[in-house]
Protein backbone atom coordinates (compact mmCIF):
# COMPACT_ATOMS: atom_id res chain seq x y z
CA UNK A 1 0.00 0.00 0.00
CA UNK A 2 1.85 3.40 -0.84
CA UNK A 3 0.39 6.37 1.23
CA UNK A 4 -0.82 9.49 -0.11
CA UNK A 5 1.67 12.75 0.47
CA UNK A 6 -1.22 14.61 1.70
CA UNK A 7 -2.34 11.66 4.43
CA UNK A 8 0.98 12.88 5.92
CA UNK A 9 0.29 16.57 6.07
CA UNK A 10 -2.74 15.62 7.52
CA UNK A 11 -2.13 14.52 10.61
CA UNK A 12 -2.02 17.57 12.74
CA UNK A 13 0.97 18.51 15.13
CA UNK A 14 -1.36 17.58 18.63
CA UNK A 15 -1.87 14.24 16.53
CA UNK A 16 1.91 13.29 16.54
CA UNK A 17 2.63 11.66 20.14
CA UNK A 18 -0.39 9.27 19.57
CA UNK A 19 0.66 8.71 16.83
CA UNK A 20 4.32 7.26 17.96
CA UNK A 21 2.17 5.72 20.54
CA UNK A 22 0.13 3.78 18.24
CA UNK A 23 2.86 2.60 15.26
CA UNK A 24 4.03 -0.69 15.64
CA UNK A 25 7.31 -0.61 16.03
CA UNK A 26 10.81 -2.60 15.79
CA UNK A 27 13.27 -2.40 17.69
CA UNK A 28 17.16 -3.39 16.31
CA UNK A 29 19.56 -1.79 18.56
CA UNK A 30 18.45 -2.77 22.34
CA UNK A 31 21.06 -4.57 24.88
CA UNK A 32 19.25 -6.72 27.07
CA UNK A 33 21.80 -5.96 30.13
CA UNK A 34 20.75 -2.44 28.99
CA UNK A 35 17.68 -3.06 30.04
CA UNK A 36 18.04 -3.87 33.96
CA UNK A 37 15.87 -1.51 35.89
CA UNK A 38 17.26 -0.67 39.09
CA UNK A 39 14.46 -2.19 41.17
CA UNK A 40 14.92 -5.38 39.10
CA UNK A 41 18.49 -4.97 39.83
CA UNK A 42 18.05 -4.77 43.58
CA UNK A 43 15.62 -7.73 43.82
CA UNK A 44 17.99 -10.12 41.77
CA UNK A 45 21.48 -8.93 43.52
CA UNK A 46 19.11 -10.08 47.61
CA UNK A 47 17.82 -13.42 45.63
CA UNK A 48 21.63 -14.17 44.68
CA UNK A 49 23.07 -12.26 48.48
CA UNK A 50 25.32 -10.14 46.26
CA UNK A 51 25.44 -6.75 48.25
CA UNK A 52 25.48 -3.80 45.44
CA UNK A 53 27.37 -0.28 45.61
CA UNK A 54 24.22 1.37 46.17
CA UNK A 55 22.42 1.10 49.62
CA UNK A 56 18.92 1.66 47.72
CA UNK A 57 16.98 1.97 44.63
CA UNK A 58 16.76 6.16 44.69
CA UNK A 59 21.09 5.90 45.42
CA UNK A 60 21.34 3.89 42.15
CA UNK A 61 19.36 5.88 40.05
CA UNK A 62 21.13 9.00 40.91
CA UNK A 63 24.54 7.23 40.28
CA UNK A 64 23.06 6.63 36.80
CA UNK A 65 24.86 9.84 35.61
CA UNK A 66 27.75 9.45 32.91
CA UNK A 67 30.14 11.99 30.86
CA UNK A 68 31.05 9.13 28.19
CA UNK A 69 31.28 5.94 27.35
CA UNK A 70 33.43 4.64 29.50
CA UNK A 71 31.49 6.24 33.01
CA UNK A 72 28.23 4.46 31.86
CA UNK A 73 29.85 0.62 31.03
CA UNK A 74 31.96 0.82 33.95
CA UNK A 75 28.71 0.96 35.91
CA UNK A 76 26.79 -1.53 33.30
CA UNK A 77 29.43 -4.09 33.82
CA UNK A 78 28.88 -3.75 37.84
CA UNK A 79 25.28 -4.13 36.92
CA UNK A 80 25.47 -7.54 35.16
CA UNK A 81 27.20 -8.80 38.94
CA UNK A 82 23.67 -9.65 39.69
CA UNK A 83 23.09 -12.44 36.71
CA UNK A 84 23.37 -15.73 38.16
CA UNK A 85 20.96 -17.94 37.29
CA UNK A 86 18.43 -19.02 34.22
CA UNK A 87 15.63 -17.65 36.05
CA UNK A 88 17.27 -14.01 36.32
CA UNK A 89 18.21 -13.79 32.79
CA UNK A 90 14.61 -14.89 32.06
CA UNK A 91 13.33 -12.36 34.45
CA UNK A 92 15.48 -9.31 33.01
CA UNK A 93 14.52 -10.14 29.25
CA UNK A 94 10.55 -10.35 29.89
CA UNK A 95 10.71 -7.35 32.27
CA UNK A 96 11.71 -5.47 29.09
CA UNK A 97 9.33 -7.23 26.64
CA UNK A 98 6.51 -6.85 29.06
CA UNK A 99 7.42 -3.19 28.84
CA UNK A 100 7.61 -2.98 24.92
CA UNK A 101 4.89 -4.27 24.53
CA UNK A 102 2.86 -1.72 26.32
CA UNK A 103 4.17 0.62 23.81
CA UNK A 104 3.36 -1.46 20.67
CA UNK A 105 6.79 -3.12 20.43
CA UNK A 106 5.73 -5.68 17.82
CA UNK A 107 9.63 -6.82 16.93
CA UNK A 108 12.84 -6.72 19.07
CA UNK A 109 15.98 -7.64 18.17
CA UNK A 110 17.90 -8.35 21.24
CA UNK A 111 21.64 -7.58 21.75
CA UNK A 112 23.51 -9.74 24.62
CA UNK A 113 27.00 -9.57 25.62
CA UNK A 114 27.77 -13.26 26.70
CA UNK A 115 31.87 -12.63 27.45
CA UNK A 116 30.58 -10.18 30.13
CA UNK A 117 28.97 -12.86 31.65
CA UNK A 118 31.61 -16.05 30.76
CA UNK A 119 34.36 -14.01 32.62
CA UNK A 120 31.76 -14.00 35.92
CA UNK A 121 31.60 -17.90 35.37
CA UNK A 122 28.26 -17.74 34.06
CA UNK A 123 28.19 -20.46 31.28
CA UNK A 124 26.42 -20.28 27.97
CA UNK A 125 23.95 -22.47 28.27
CA UNK A 126 22.63 -20.56 31.25
CA UNK A 127 22.44 -17.43 29.84
CA UNK A 128 20.88 -17.98 26.78
CA UNK A 129 18.36 -20.55 27.78
CA UNK A 130 16.93 -17.46 30.41
CA UNK A 131 16.79 -15.08 27.33
CA UNK A 132 15.02 -17.60 25.05
CA UNK A 133 12.66 -18.56 27.15
CA UNK A 134 11.30 -15.03 27.92
CA UNK A 135 11.63 -14.50 23.91
CA UNK A 136 9.54 -17.64 23.10
CA UNK A 137 7.00 -17.05 25.25
CA UNK A 138 6.41 -13.44 24.07
CA UNK A 139 6.07 -14.67 21.20
CA UNK A 140 3.56 -17.19 21.78
CA UNK A 141 1.68 -15.08 24.43
CA UNK A 142 1.98 -11.60 23.08
CA UNK A 143 2.55 -12.08 19.11
CA UNK A 144 6.19 -10.24 19.26
CA UNK A 145 9.14 -11.56 16.79
CA UNK A 146 12.43 -11.68 17.54
CA UNK A 147 15.67 -12.24 16.92
CA UNK A 148 18.78 -12.99 19.16
CA UNK A 149 22.32 -11.18 18.53
CA UNK A 150 25.39 -12.29 19.86
CA UNK A 151 27.44 -9.13 20.75
CA UNK A 152 31.46 -9.33 21.18
CA UNK A 153 32.79 -6.69 23.24
CA UNK A 154 35.63 -5.32 21.46
CA UNK A 155 38.26 -4.26 24.45
CA UNK A 156 38.84 -7.84 24.80
CA UNK A 157 40.59 -10.20 22.25
CA UNK A 158 39.72 -11.17 19.28
CA UNK A 159 41.17 -14.77 20.14
CA UNK A 160 38.29 -14.64 23.04
CA UNK A 161 35.75 -13.60 20.59
CA UNK A 162 37.11 -17.08 19.08
CA UNK A 163 36.41 -18.92 22.19
CA UNK A 164 32.68 -17.14 22.30
CA UNK A 165 31.82 -17.90 18.69
CA UNK A 166 33.10 -21.65 19.72
CA UNK A 167 30.71 -21.96 22.90
CA UNK A 168 28.18 -20.68 20.70
CA UNK A 169 28.08 -23.16 17.73
CA UNK A 170 26.06 -25.73 19.20
CA UNK A 171 22.72 -22.59 19.85
CA UNK A 172 23.33 -21.63 16.15
CA UNK A 173 20.02 -22.10 15.24
CA UNK A 174 18.71 -19.69 17.83
CA UNK A 175 21.44 -17.10 17.51
CA UNK A 176 20.64 -14.84 13.89
CA UNK A 177 23.56 -12.71 14.06
CA UNK A 178 26.67 -11.15 15.67
CA UNK A 179 27.56 -7.81 16.85
CA UNK A 180 30.45 -5.84 18.04
CA UNK A 181 29.90 -3.21 21.16
CA UNK A 182 31.42 -1.97 24.31
CA UNK A 183 34.22 0.55 24.07
CA UNK A 184 34.74 2.24 20.80
CA UNK A 185 37.74 4.49 21.13
CA UNK A 186 41.16 2.54 20.32
CA UNK A 187 39.18 -0.70 19.26
CA UNK A 188 38.62 -0.19 15.27
CA UNK A 189 36.50 -2.96 13.75
CA UNK A 190 39.82 -3.96 11.91
CA UNK A 191 40.57 -5.57 15.08
CA UNK A 192 38.01 -8.54 14.58
CA UNK A 193 38.31 -9.06 10.98
CA UNK A 194 39.27 -12.79 11.20
CA UNK A 195 36.25 -13.80 13.62
CA UNK A 196 33.79 -11.92 11.83
CA UNK A 197 34.65 -13.22 8.12
CA UNK A 198 34.24 -16.75 10.26
CA UNK A 199 30.92 -15.94 11.82
CA UNK A 200 30.08 -14.79 7.63
CA UNK A 201 31.10 -18.76 6.98
CA UNK A 202 28.46 -19.44 9.01
CA UNK A 203 25.76 -17.53 7.31
CA UNK A 204 25.44 -15.28 10.46
CA UNK A 205 24.07 -11.79 9.94
CA UNK A 206 26.56 -8.97 10.73
CA UNK A 207 26.66 -5.58 12.86
CA UNK A 208 28.89 -3.77 14.46
CA UNK A 209 28.62 -0.16 16.50
CA UNK A 210 30.66 2.66 14.71
CA UNK A 211 30.69 6.05 14.19
CA UNK A 212 29.40 6.72 17.69
CA UNK A 213 32.28 7.83 19.53
CA UNK A 214 34.49 6.34 17.11
CA UNK A 215 35.91 8.24 13.52
CA UNK A 216 33.96 7.68 10.40
CA UNK A 217 37.22 5.78 9.37
CA UNK A 218 35.75 3.11 11.81
CA UNK A 219 32.09 2.91 9.68
CA UNK A 220 34.48 2.32 6.87
CA UNK A 221 36.44 -0.72 8.38
CA UNK A 222 33.22 -2.30 9.33
CA UNK A 223 31.83 -1.87 6.06
CA UNK A 224 35.07 -2.60 4.17
CA UNK A 225 36.23 -5.42 6.35
CA UNK A 226 33.70 -6.69 8.36
CA UNK A 227 31.51 -6.59 5.78
CA UNK A 228 28.42 -5.68 8.07
CA UNK A 229 24.29 -6.47 6.80
CA UNK A 230 23.84 -2.76 8.97
CA UNK A 231 25.80 -0.19 11.15
CA UNK A 232 24.60 1.10 15.08
CA UNK A 233 24.97 4.23 15.88
CA UNK A 234 27.10 5.60 12.25
CA UNK A 235 26.31 9.39 13.53
CA UNK A 236 29.85 10.22 12.71
CA UNK A 237 29.57 9.07 9.40
CA UNK A 238 28.00 12.41 8.62
CA UNK A 239 31.40 13.88 8.66
CA UNK A 240 32.75 12.29 5.79
CA UNK A 241 30.62 13.08 1.91
CA UNK A 242 31.73 9.89 0.56
CA UNK A 243 30.69 7.79 3.52
CA UNK A 244 27.32 9.81 3.47
CA UNK A 245 26.65 8.89 0.04
CA UNK A 246 28.13 5.36 0.42
CA UNK A 247 25.26 4.96 3.07
CA UNK A 248 22.51 6.59 1.08
CA UNK A 249 23.55 4.27 -2.53
CA UNK A 250 23.41 1.49 -0.98
CA UNK A 251 20.26 1.59 2.02
CA UNK A 252 22.65 0.50 4.50
CA UNK A 253 20.57 0.49 8.22
CA UNK A 254 21.66 2.49 10.82
CA UNK A 255 20.57 1.84 14.21
CA UNK A 256 20.58 5.33 15.87
CA UNK A 257 19.66 5.78 19.84
CA UNK A 258 18.77 9.84 20.29
CA UNK A 259 18.42 9.15 24.31
CA UNK A 260 21.45 7.40 24.75
CA UNK A 261 23.40 9.64 22.36
CA UNK A 262 22.23 12.62 25.01
CA UNK A 263 23.19 10.98 27.61
CA UNK A 264 26.64 10.07 26.89
CA UNK A 265 26.99 13.43 25.42
CA UNK A 266 27.55 11.76 21.89
CA UNK A 267 24.95 15.15 21.00
CA UNK A 268 24.84 17.99 23.45
CA UNK A 269 21.72 18.75 23.18
CA UNK A 270 18.67 16.81 21.62
CA UNK A 271 17.94 19.75 19.58
CA UNK A 272 21.32 19.39 17.70
CA UNK A 273 20.20 15.60 17.12
CA UNK A 274 21.32 14.56 13.33
CA UNK A 275 18.40 12.41 12.64
CA UNK A 276 16.55 15.33 10.54
CA UNK A 277 19.83 15.66 8.13
CA UNK A 278 20.26 11.72 7.79
CA UNK A 279 16.54 11.79 6.61
CA UNK A 280 17.82 14.67 4.56
CA UNK A 281 20.55 12.81 3.06
CA UNK A 282 18.32 10.24 2.31
CA UNK A 283 20.12 7.84 4.84
CA UNK A 284 17.89 4.59 5.99
CA UNK A 285 18.07 5.64 9.79
CA UNK A 286 15.84 3.97 12.82
CA UNK A 287 15.29 5.15 16.38
CA UNK A 288 16.12 2.36 19.17
CA UNK A 289 16.46 2.60 22.96
CA UNK A 290 19.66 1.52 23.11
CA UNK A 291 20.61 0.74 27.22
CA UNK A 292 16.68 2.29 28.21
CA UNK A 293 16.72 1.80 31.70
CA UNK A 294 20.24 3.43 31.48
CA UNK A 295 19.33 6.34 29.17
CA UNK A 296 16.19 7.82 30.50
CA UNK A 297 13.47 5.76 28.00
CA UNK A 298 12.31 3.05 25.71
CA UNK A 299 11.31 3.44 21.75
CA UNK A 300 8.31 5.65 22.46
CA UNK A 301 10.42 8.17 25.03
CA UNK A 302 13.16 7.99 22.34
CA UNK A 303 10.81 8.95 19.36
CA UNK A 304 8.79 11.59 21.69
CA UNK A 305 11.46 13.31 22.95
CA UNK A 306 13.24 13.37 19.62
CA UNK A 307 10.18 14.63 18.07
CA UNK A 308 9.74 17.55 20.97
CA UNK A 309 13.51 18.28 20.49
CA UNK A 310 13.74 18.25 16.48
CA UNK A 311 10.22 19.02 15.65
CA UNK A 312 10.02 15.90 13.51
CA UNK A 313 6.88 15.71 11.37
CA UNK A 314 4.31 12.80 10.56
CA UNK A 315 6.53 12.01 7.57
CA UNK A 316 9.76 11.65 9.16
CA UNK A 317 8.16 9.72 12.11
CA UNK A 318 6.43 7.21 10.23
CA UNK A 319 9.52 7.26 7.94
CA UNK A 320 11.83 6.12 10.91
CA UNK A 321 9.06 3.88 12.27
CA UNK A 322 8.33 2.14 8.34
CA UNK A 323 12.50 2.01 8.05
CA UNK A 324 12.94 -0.28 11.39
CA UNK A 325 10.14 -2.51 9.97
CA UNK A 326 11.57 -2.96 6.31
CA UNK A 327 15.92 -3.31 7.85
CA UNK A 328 14.78 -5.55 10.36
CA UNK A 329 15.91 -9.23 10.05
CA UNK A 330 12.33 -10.36 10.75
CA UNK A 331 10.62 -12.79 8.08
CA UNK A 332 9.40 -11.15 4.79
CA UNK A 333 5.98 -12.32 5.55
CA UNK A 334 6.24 -10.92 8.96
CA UNK A 335 7.53 -7.20 7.53
CA UNK A 336 4.34 -7.42 5.01
CA UNK A 337 2.09 -7.83 8.00
CA UNK A 338 3.63 -5.03 10.02
CA UNK A 339 3.62 -2.47 7.46
CA UNK A 340 -0.30 -3.24 6.82
CA UNK A 341 -0.44 -2.30 10.61
CA UNK A 342 2.02 0.35 10.62
CA UNK A 343 -0.63 1.66 7.19
CA UNK A 344 -3.60 1.17 8.55
CA UNK A 345 -2.50 3.30 11.75
CA UNK A 346 -1.42 6.18 9.33
CA UNK A 347 -4.95 5.90 7.85
CA UNK A 348 -6.59 5.90 10.77
CA UNK A 349 -4.69 9.19 12.12
CA UNK A 350 -4.89 11.12 8.73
Amino acid sequence: MTIAASTYTSITTKHLIPLIKALPKAELHLHIEGSFEPELMFKLAQRNNITLSYDSVEALKEAYQFNNLQEFLDLYYQGMNVLQTQQDYYDLTRAYLDKVHRQNVRHVEIFWDPQGHLERGIDFATQITGILQALKEARSQQGMSYRLIMSFLRHLSEESAFETLEQAKPYLDEIYAVGLDSSEQGHPPEKFERVFAACRELDLKITAHAGEEGPPDYVWQALDLLQVDRIDHGNRSLEDPALVKRLADSQMVLTVCPLSNLKLQVVKDLGQHPIPAMLTAGLKATINSDDPAYFGGYMDENLIQLQQAVGLNAEQIITLVRNSITGSWAEEERKVELLAELDKVVSQFS
